[in-house]
């Protein structure tokens, strides 16, 4: 897969976006995000996904700053990128570079071969999330369709 300058088409979508959850730990959150990226392809496990972001996680934390985290792996039986979303109802610690509370969480899985995508991947995210009208427009957003359309929209990916 090619990453443009938009969100590639299927890497995220409603299912796999949950708004105002609650979840008072980075552990709570990792098991979130990985019950929502497991549902995107069959034979990955809730419990297999949390341990592959977990295991990635205790390399150096995800939290990307200005409240945003980006947990992400490589894993076997994943055929094709995987993302989720959630924004949570309450900043949670999250060991961020710049020690804010992170309230918007993106989770990627990549296929466990697949090292250059996953890398242009994190990047364009990374660039996707350092919009800050974007990110307070997903903070006010508590719909999946909203959110999805908002993170999807051109302009989102001009950033």
């Amino acid at each position: 897969m090619t990453v443009s300058r938009f969100l590639p088409q299927g890497l995220i979508v409603e299912a796999r976006i949950g708004c105002d959850v609650q979840a008072p730990s980075k552990k709570r959150i990792l098991e979130t995000v990985g019950r929502l990226l497991a549902s995107g392809a069959p034979g990955l496990t809730p419990e297999g996904v949390f341990d592959r972001l977990l295991e990635r996680e205790r390399l150096g934390s995800t939290g990307l700053g200005h409240g945003v985290a980006l947990p992400h792996a490589r894993m076997a039986g994943v055929d094709r990128a995987l993302g989720a979303f959630i924004t949570l109802e309450a900043g949670v610690d999250f060991d961020a570079i710049d020690g804010a509370p992170v309230d918007l969480v993106f989770g990627l899985l990549v296929p466990e071969k697949a090292t250059q995508e996953h890398l242009d991947l994190l990047g364009f995210l990374a660039r996707l999330f350092s919009n800050s009208e974007l990110c307070a427009r997903l903070r006010r957003e508590c719909a999946p369709a909203l959110v999805l359309a908002t993170m999807t929209a051109p302009e989102a990916g001009a950033a």
